[in-house]
């Protein structure tokens, strides 16, 4: 084969491949929201979180606008925001100041308040939503469905 036909080959493939899947009606965001929906607690680091009969006892969170307000089990929290990208950060929050039946909840709800202010980014995989330190560390896991 001709050098100059290789060459053309070569470039021509890679740019063929992207207008193709330009074309399968598929676009892949790397901007995932995270606004509008409630989100469960799962775990931080890797304690699960305690579940309750009812589930609007869990611990939650909503990102709205500029806001994140939710419960940590026991106690209100809410405060600032900021999301670019895959950045996030949250805080400082402020939270009432209510005491816990269940020790283990209390003591999940100081982790995952403190895991909230430590977060610096997140990612997002399907229903999941994993908050991140500084180091690609999971910080917590929530869920929205």
């Amino acid at each position: 084969m001709p050098l100059i036909r290789h060459l053309s080959l070569c470039f021509a493939l890679p740019v063929l491949g992207i207008a193709l899947l330009a074309g399968c009606g598929t676009s892949v965001s790397l901007d995932e929201p995270i606004e509008s929906q409630t989100w469960r607690l799962l775990s931080v680091g890797t304690q699960p979180a305690p579940r309750d009969a009812d589930p609007r006892r869990d611990a939650q969170l909503q990102f709205d606008g500029s806001r994140v307000s939710g419960s940590g089990g026991c106690n209100r929290v809410s405060g600032p925001y900021q999301r670019t990208g895959h950045r996030l950060t949250i805080g400082p929050l402020a939270a009432t100041r209510m005491a816990c039946i269940e020790p283990e909840r209390g003591a999940m709800e100081s982790s995952f308040f403190a895991a909230l202010q430590a977060t610096t980014g997140y990612s997002r995989l399907g229903s999941q939503l994993t908050l991140l330190d500084d180091s690609g560390r999971t910080l917590a896991v929530l869920d929205s469905r």
